[in-house]
This record gives structure tokens, sequence and C-alpha cells, in this order.
């Protein structure tokens, strides 16, 4: 499967964004797709999940409430929402997409080793 993320930017402090990912390269009934960042200096972290065939979703605490997943079956894209923006979302954001996903937990799959088709990053920056 190949991934194409794009909608980064510079936004200040409290607006808003939106990252979309285009899925191509099969059918994705099976897939579970997920966003993931990584800031300068850091670890990359989860920061959210989608089940591509039921869009059942799992977010990481930090983004909870301020930021949505979802999937457009009918494009083959998945989106992220990001509201209220702080500083610290800032990173280069990364979508990824695992196959099999039925048989895990979602819970499970907040983690960058359950993913093996990945996107290039597209820059996110929140000044304050």
């Amino acid at each position: 499967v190949q991934l194409q993320a794009c909608g980064g930017g510079l936004v200040q402090a409290g607006g808003s964004l939106k990252l979309s990912c285009a899925a191509s390269g099969q059918s994705f009934s099976d897939y579970a797709m997920g966003w993931f960042r990584q800031a300068p200096g850091k670890e990359r972290e989860f920061v959210a999940v989608i089940r591509w065939n039921i869009g059942s979703t799992y977010y990481a605490d930090s983004v909870k409430g301020r930021f949505t997943i979802s999937r457009d079956k009918a494009r083959n894209t998945m989106y992220l929402q990001m509201n209220s923006l702080k500083p610290e979302d800032t990173a280069v954001y990364s979508c990824a997409a695992r196959d099999n996903a039925n048989i895990m937990a979602i819970a499970t799959m907040a983690s960058a080793r359950w993913f093996g088709s990945w996107g290039q990053g597209t820059q996110v920056t929140v000044s304050s």
C-alpha cells in the first residue's frame, strides 16, 4: 500500500489544521490506519488509529478531545482534524497502515511497531 500525507503547515496556538493521507494499492477492508508524530529530539509517538472497515477509533491521551481521526472509503483517504492546537503539537506527522488489523485490539495498535506501511511526513508547526 502506498500512502501520501499532506495538509501540514504553520498555525497559531488555538488554531486548527486538517491532515490528509491518501492510500492506494489495494483493498483496505482488513486494515487499520494511524497517525504518528515525531518532534525534534524526541521519539516517534502514537497519535490516533482507525479501523478502516468499521471506523472505530483510539487516541493518545495527549490529543483526546482535540483531534479527530476519520476516513472516507470512497476516496481511500484518512484524515486527522486537529483543533485547539498547542505548541507541543509541533512535529512531523506521518500516516501508517497495517493489514490483518481485525486480529488485534485497537488499543494494542497504539505503537509504530505494528504498522508496516508508512507515508512521508508532513510538518505541523504551532506557534505560541
